[in-house]
């Protein structure tokens, strides 16, 4: 069965050559033009990728993505807006869209990016299958269950930002740069910095007693981030 992915934006010429390029890609795309139609159908249909437009009648794309994200939906989302500003792009990102794609673009890249989300998730999907321990301070990651503590206490965590932690966790004390984190966490070539700057903060809001002081989550001037302290792993059972 072809992968499913929803197209939302109340302009008919961009929704209808985006699902014109998703088809012809293999893709089993599916249109609708305002926010609570996407609501419905998203919840009904369970697409694997949403490209959702930020200004939509009846329901902001923003407020689209609040509603499902806060029902833990994780379809993987890329938002679509005219307005390239980095603030809107951070507003996004930080609701919990995975990408960010300003106007006017190219159909042929929306498709690479939700081949790349894909390809994501099919290797997120493996790693599950070989259930594993990383320890590193206080923070215990089981990557079978997808589950993290601190403490001992489980943290309530995104798919995204567990993904982020589990990486870092697991190559701890080592610098990673942004965009050696977007290849190796979100398996993009290509993509917004600002997603990894995003995650990170939020990470931070989770594990850190004092977020603006991290002791966990470090940044590395000129280099990027890291996680401190020395990974141990173990074979769960």
């Amino acid at each position: 069965m072809a992968t499913r992915v929803l197209v939302v934006d109340d302009d008919p010429t961009v929704s209808n050559v985006v699902s014109a390029y998703l088809t012809k890609a293999g893709y089993d795309a599916r249109v609708v033009p305002d926010g609570v139609k996407a609501v419905e159908v998203w919840q009904q249909w369970k697409p694997s990728v949403v490209v959702l437009d930020v200004m939509l009648p009846g329901l902001s794309g923003l407020e689209v993505l609040r509603r499902l994200r806060s029902a833990d939906d994780g379809a993987a989302v890329i938002m679509l807006s005219a307005r390239g500003e980095e603030e809107d792009r951070l507003v996004g990102l930080e609701v919990g869209a995975d990408d960010y794609v300003v106007k006017p673009f190219s159909p042929r890249e929306l498709v690479l990016r939700v081949q790349a989300l894909l390809r994501r998730e099919e290797r997120l999907a493996g790693l599950d299958l070989t259930p594993t321990k990383l320890h590193a301070g206080p923070v215990v990651i089981d990557t079978a269950a997808r589950t993290a503590t601190l403490d001992g206490a489980e943290l309530s965590l995104t798919h995204r930002e567990f993904d982020l932690l589990a990486f870092l966790v697991a190559h701890a004390g080592k610098a990673y740069t942004k965009v050696e984190l977007l290849r190796r966490v979100w398996g993009w070539d290509f993509g917004d910095s600002s997603t990894v700057i995003v995650h990170v903060r939020r990470l931070r809001e989770k594990i850190e007693a004092d977020p603006s002081d991290p002791k966990l989550v470090l940044t590395v001037p000129r280099t990027g981030y890291l996680f401190a302290g020395d990974a141990m792993a173990g074979a769960g059972r």
